[in-house]
């Protein structure tokens, strides 16, 4: 009898594992991959890794700007690909050691749900498991579309582009949510023909309209054809091309990147037929808890309804949901301070709420813009094209906030702690930023949210 049985070692499953010893709970992990689940091996780790060999390649290939004289480079792919694979290979023995030293039981094979506190696992080695509590982690697997489903070869999702063994060098890529934007950003930098298709009215749904408009004219000035508000047509195939037609516009490519979201993986692991109510396939759970209607059942990562797909709120939920079965008193994850970050070129990041969310919750709003041209770290790093938006009641706390540019992914999260502690502008704003760095510009927005600006 293991105190935590856990179905799915992605994020948020492995999280719960490993912080389980804090309450030295036994735990059986059932995985029926490997350990480390989409991000580690399909997601976050091997598409950060491509975005980086490009970034380094616009380095060198901008170098003389510099002063500095180099040959123009190239790219070699396959070195690219294996140096991908080796950061993975990395992270996931590190993360099975990690696992090992806290006495993680891993079970491979696939887990369903047969019973309170019953996991049935099928694979090579057939077993059950019996549990005091079960977490529910299986995560999410990418959608396609009617007429695009994916053959893993032409018509491909971001599973298969990870490993293409070759740069295409025609792409459409459907979708221009964060997963569209950053395969389309670091293909066409690496020199890859690049249509970026948006069914919505603009890149980056959900971002605020200022970030998602700059963010147009910086991909589109590395020569992605994007094109937004229109649906696509069925791919034409043909024998050495694919044509993709969109109001009436058709254009030819090599390979198309089917990138409209990912879906949960919660059918056949006897979720319902245990008590687990699902909406649309999610998991409906307690976000104070992460349990499920079902006793004893919690849920955690991109299977949980109303939640963000995230890695790090997968972390975040299964520290909640160990918290809860060893205590009894919830730890809740404080949803409305997780950072969003696309990894684009430049990065685009976002904590809180929009001023459009929150003028829908009904807040009185005041924002403050800050261009980052004038700062003079951007300047020297040739990368002074970003803003920052702050977002904040009139007369009140930060409500929310938003960066585009150089390493807008580490800003964001100063601003992640200002909301978290709802404070008010001036208050964040008595701190001094480092002259010059990039956060300055974060220093200088927050200065005119405070009525007192500087520059």
């Amino acid at each position: 009898m293991y105190d935590v049985a856990i179905i799915g070692g992605g994020p948020g499953g492995y999280a719960a594992a490993l912080y389980a010893h804090n309450f030295e709970l036994s735990v059986a992990l059932v995985e029926r991959a490997e350990v480390g689940g989409t991000c580690l091996h399909l997601g976050c780790i091997p598409a950060k890794s491509w975005i980086h060999t490009a970034e380094v390649f616009a380095e060198v290939a901008g170098a003389a700007e510099s002063g500095v004289i180099a040959s123009a480079p190239t790219v070699d792919w396959e070195r690219a690909r294996q140096r991908k694979n080796a950061v993975v290979a990395q992270l996931h023995k590190g993360l099975l050691g990690l696992l090992k030293q806290r006495k993680v039981e891993i079970v491979p094979g696939t887990g369903r749900l047969a019973g309170p506190g019953i996991v049935d696992v099928t694979g090579e080695a057939p077993r059950r498991l019996e549990a005091r509590k079960v977490i529910i982690a299986t995560g999410s697997m990418p959608r396609s579309i009617p007429g695009y489903e994916p053959d893993g070869v032409r018509i491909v999702t971001s599973d298969h582009a990870l490993d293409w063994t070759a740069q295409p060098r025609r792409v459409a890529v459907i979708g221009a949510g964060a997963i569209g934007i950053e395969f389309a950003g670091f293909l066409a930098e690496l020199g890859s023909e690049v249509h970026l298709f948006e069914v919505l009215d603009q890149i980056l749904p959900g971002a605020e309209p200022e970030a998602a408009k700059l963010m147009n004219r910086l991909l589109s000035r590395k020569g992605i054809k994007i094109t937004t508000g229109v649906a696509v047509d069925p791919p034409v195939m043909g024998p050495n091309d694919i044509t993709i037609t969109a109001a009436g516009q058709a254009v030819e490519v090599d390979v198309v990147l089917v990138a409209v979201g990912r879906a949960p993986v919660t059918s056949g692991i006897g979720l319902e037929e245990a008590g687990v109510k699902l909406d649309r396939g999610y998991v409906i759970a307690d976000r104070r808890t992460m349990l499920t209607d079902a006793p004893g059942v919690y849920a955690v990562g991109d299977i949980v309804a109303g939640t963000p797909q995230l890695a790090h709120a997968g972390f975040a939920e299964g520290i909640a949901a160990v918290t809860h079965i060893a205590t009894g008193t919830p730890a809740p994850v404080e949803y409305r301070a997780i950072p969003f970050v696309v990894y684009s070129l430049p990065e685009v990041a976002w904590v809180g709420l929009t001023e459009a969310q929150a003028r829908q919750a009904g807040h009185d709003v005041v924002t403050f813009d800050h261009g980052i041209g004038g700062v003079g770290r951007a300047i020297i790093r040739g990368s002074a094209q970003g803003l920052v938006k702050i977002v904040t009641e009139r007369g009140g706390p930060i409500l929310g906030a938003t960066v585009v540019g150089p390493e807008a992914g580490e800003l964001i999260h100063e601003l992640m702690y200002a909301v978290g502690w709802e404070a008010l502008p001036a208050e964040a704003a008595a701190f001094i930023h480092a002259h010059p760095t990039l956060a300055e510009a974060v220093g200088e927005s927050l200065l005119a949210a405070s009525g007192r600006s500087l520059h």
